[in-house]
């Protein structure tokens, strides 16, 4: 049986690619697909169904065009979602019933969570009530804002500007604001870098470096956050106590009370965190007014002169020989030293990711966590060195307190010792027994003296330490959450549960709470304060490496090699640092794993399956193209396509190199040809090893080592594969002998809509990042193809057709293409000739437009197996890809999303 020609009754037309219609009706295949709707109409009007059986395959229409609902998380209100395919259906024996590989996931599961067409029979009648949702200014700056403002603000700012002097403070904090502003640039980074969801912090790492890499990372953010909440807890607390203790009442001990008032304090909270978001953003708003209220009686109290109460305690208003003796510093006790008092500080400014921590609350995170966060990096870094300035201007280090250490006319002012002696005040006794328990160096409630109305500082410091104790509580459950959800470590998922409309996670609330009372029963500021720094130090110090690793690194350079023979020599030489060598001096980045096995198909599968860690793994197999196919035994061809299968198996996706010229040089590397492409009919010859050398030699010269200035790199994006087809083009263009390429992509259409098709796909490409602008919508690739090319295509498979006579069916055994499956029997041509047709009819097509191009990249067709025997598939790669100059890439992904709206 031959091929129809282009005057016979099949047209490409009827097979073009479809979406997954919406039918009520037809038959399912064992994966849980419907395919009724992808049996379009032959050109002489039956349908594939009607022609048999034998003819039921559905392979040529089951790909799909590129689609909006392929790539986006959300379900759109009044229709059904649409899902492309999974690779197990497109390349699986449609007469196997069994489940596909373990390695698999199908359509069915894709679909989990209500999205197959059972559970959306009854669409809907009204849209789910919408959670709560927020802004860039309520739901991060204000947030980011009152978590930076915190217990360090009011009670250890002064202290560490007596300590450090307000030259070294300013620089401490500059320091801390240069660290909080890269990692904030960072988060920004990868938060615009598409939409994000619940997770914060973490979900942004571990999508970035993988949840195994991000998982360490997450836990110990959560983990600081949570016991962040005790340090601003025990500050409050700490207010608290002051505040009895003035007034002359105690409870057991300075030290209990502060643990008694700060347990208290934190239970409080995490019953305004249970009740929802609502409420407590709602709390964070009063707080917020409070401190600003604060902030104002503070600058006014600094500008009214100093009452002789106030003089007592060391305040003398502005002067600028009290700001030039504290602009030095003056280090005393254990804690006196630059770090010392940076690590004591730096906590007050780790507040800049409370609003990425609840990513998954904002209306548009994309906007809202950049903006808001820069902007509360700068008002609190300025509103820092404000208040460092002014409370070293106004305020001396050392002061009694009491009323009667006047400079008397009587006294000498030559045995008084400090700068209050210049405004008639004798502290001397206290600051040489140093008992001074007022100014800068001793009073932590230093503010609250300067403050025009004192109780506004207190209501100020109360708004600080809860709003960030809050923002704090409700951050370390909602990381945990995300990471639990992730089941990277056991036991843990217990805490992921979530409740209600905005899936708030309480049994997260309660461990933070249980982490947070432990860390408030140290009841020691300056004791918490270092051990939180070392924690959001180490954390930031991956979010900046995260990335810096998404931008130094252009492509996922992996290389997918294998040396020759299992003997020892040849495990030696697969183990040796000769490849290494070889990559470094060419300054590839990569890893390189050598394996070694007795035939190509086994040690590729092995490297398949064992190389890589974590979200650092390949998750494609690129192959150059088995030029010798003709010539080589059907044995080898059957081999070559049976590694794609496998690769498809195990969940790669598939590139193929076709270079017209090849790889070859004069004298090639033999350590670097794959020798189951050119080397021999079995693919590694296990007998040769002696003969193959690992030495690093000249690097083959292609195009892909030379400027290709400003052509174009064509890319046929005819089916979705998940978006590799483009991501592979896009990453190319990033090195500079790419650079200034211009991308094209050519999609197939219909001549009535090629405008809007255009526009759709623009659109699509438009919300990937690419920068792809030119867009071309063919609807001449469904024409059939000139006869001439389907003659000269039926020469290529004869060599490989099974003639069947009677006789040969009657003889007993096994049927000959059982013993030989790579034989193609006019059953197979029937079943394939729309696809056959299909790839000849492409090649035209790239003659016609991309003949001068750079490179080709388009989308790999994929045969079925036990469909479509291994020398037809190879034909159909053969001729897809002949007699073009450029080389020619074959990709196809693994219908998983590797191009995406999201973060």
């Amino acid at each position: 049986m031959e091929l129809p020609a282009a005057s016979d009754s099949v047209h490409l037309a009827a097979y073009r690619p479809s979406v997954p219609p919406s039918a009520s009706s037809g038959n399912k295949t064992p994966e849980g697909f419907n395919e009724s709707g992808y049996y379009q109409c032959y050109g002489d009007g039956s349908t594939v169904t009607s022609r048999g059986s034998d003819t039921l395959t559905g392979y040529e229409t089951l790909d799909t065009l590129p689609h909006y609902d392929f790539y986006a998380n959300t379900e759109m209100m009044g229709r059904q979602r649409r899902f492309r395919p999974s690779l197990y259906q497109l390349y699986a024996n449609p007469e196997d019933y069994s489940r596909p590989p373990m390695y698999e996931e199908t359509a069915g599961e894709q679909m989990e969570g209500g999205d197959s067409y059972e559970e959306h029979k009854d669409e809907q009648k009204e849209p789910p009530p919408e959670p709560t949702r927020f802004g860039w200014v309520q739901g991060v700056m204000v947030r980011c804002m009152l978590n930076i403002w915190g217990v360090i603000l009011y009670l250890r700012l002064p202290w560490i500007t007596a300590q450090a002097g307000i030259g070294l403070t300013w620089v401490i904090i500059l320091l801390s604001s240069f660290i909080t502003g890269i990692t904030g640039l960072s988060t920004s980074a990868i938060a615009t870098n598409g939409k994000i969801r619940g997770g914060g912090t973490y979900f942004l790492i571990s999508r970035s470096l993988g949840p195994e890499l991000g998982g360490s990372i997450g836990l110990i953010f959560a983990f600081a956050n949570a016991a962040a909440v005790a340090m601003h807890t025990v500050g409050f607390a700490e207010t608290v106590t002051d505040l009895i203790h003035e007034n002359g009442a105690v409870m057991v001990d300075h030290t209990n009370d502060i643990r008694i008032i700060g347990i208290i304090t934190v239970t409080c909270l995490l019953g305004i965190s249970m009740a929802g978001m609502a409420w407590e953003s709602k709390a964070q708003i009063l707080f917020f007014l409070v401190i600003m209220l604060s902030f104002a009686s503070y600058i006014v109290g600094t500008i009214i002169p100093a009452s002789p109460q106030k003089q007592a305690k060391g305040f003398f208003s502005y002067k600028a020989d009290i700001f030039a003796a504290n602009f030095l510093p003056s280090w005393r006790g254990t804690e006196g030293s630059f770090f010392g008092m940076f690590s004591i500080f730096f906590p007050s400014a780790t507040g800049i990711l409370a609003g990425a921590n609840i990513s998954g609350d904002l209306k548009n995170p994309t906007v809202a966590i950049p903006r808001g966060t820069l902007m509360a990096i700068s008002w609190t870094t300025v509103s820092y060195l404000i208040i460092s300035a002014t409370i070293g201007s106004c305020v001396v280090r050392d002061a009694s307190g009491v009323l009667n250490n006047t400079l008397s006319s009587s006294s000498s002012s030559e045995d008084c010792v400090g700068l209050a002696c210049q405004y008639g005040w004798d502290f001397s006794k206290c600051i040489n027994n140093s008992t001074c328990i007022y100014g800068i160096s001793n009073y932590y409630q230093s503010m609250s003296m300067v403050s025009a109305f004192t109780p506004l500082i207190t209501a100020g410091i109360f708004g600080a330490t809860l709003s960030s104790a809050l923002a704090c509580l409700v951050s370390a459950p909602k990381v945990f959450q995300c990471l639990c959800k992730d089941k990277l470590y056991p036991l843990i998922d217990f805490f992921g549960k979530g409740y209600g409309k905005n899936d708030e996670p309480l049994r997260g609330y309660l461990l933070t709470y249980v982490i947070a009372a432990c860390f408030i029963l140290i009841a020691e500021l300056n004791t918490i304060a270092p051990i939180i720094s070392n924690f959001f130090l180490c954390s930031y110090s991956l979010i900046n490496f995260s990335c810096f690793h998404a931008s130094i690194t252009n492509s996922p350079g992996r290389k997918l090699r294998d040396d020759a023979g299992p003997s020892p020599k040849a495990v030696e030489k697969a183990s040796s640092d000769s490849h290494v060598t070889w990559l470094n001096q060419r300054k590839v980045k990569s890893f390189y794993r050598g394996v070694v096995a007795t035939e190509l198909r086994s040690g590729v599968n092995m490297l398949l399956q064992g190389a890589g860690l974590g979200r650092i793994k390949p998750n494609v197999l690129l192959t150059g193209f088995k030029k010798d196919w003709h010539s080589d035994t059907p044995q080898a061809s059957h081999k070559y396509i049976g590694i794609l299968h496998d690769a498809f198996d195990l969940r790669y996706g598939v590139c193929v190199l076709r270079m017209r010229e090849g790889l070859d040089v004069s004298h090639p590397s033999k350590s670097h040809i794959n020798l189951g492409f050119d080397g021999g009919p079995e693919g590694i010859n296990t007998s040769n090893t002696s003969s193959v050398s690992t030495d690093p030699e000249p690097q083959p010269s292609t195009v892909f080592q030379k400027k290709q200035g400003k052509k174009t790199i064509d890319v046929y994006w005819l089916s979705d594969d998940g978006g590799l087809t483009l991501l592979l083009p896009y990453l190319l263009t990033r090195r500079k002998r790419w650079a200034k390429c211009k991308v094209r992509v050519f999609v197939g259409g219909e001549t009535d809509k090629k405008e809007k098709q255009r526009e759709e796909v623009l659109a699509l490409i438009k919300k990937f990042r690419l920068g792809f602008h030119d867009v071309e919508v063919l609807p001449e690739i469904y024409q059939n193809p000139q006869p001439r090319n389907v003659h000269q295509f039926e020469n290529m498979v004869g060599h490989f057709r099974l003639d069947k006579n009677p006789q040969q069916d009657s003889e007993p055994g096994p049927p000959r293409q059982q013993e030989e499956p790579w034989m193609i029997t006019d059953q197979d041509l029937e079943r394939n000739k729309a696809k056959s047709l299909r790839q000849i009819r492409l090649n035209e097509v790239l003659q016609d437009y991309s003949r001068e191009a750079a490179l080709i990249v388009i989308t790999m067709p994929v045969g079925r197996r036990g469909v479509c025997p291994s020398t037809l598939f190879l034909a159909w790669l053969d001729f897809l890809s002949s007699n073009l100059r450029p080389p020619v890439l074959l990709v196809r992904g693994n219908q998983e999303n590797v191009l995406t709206f999201y973060c």
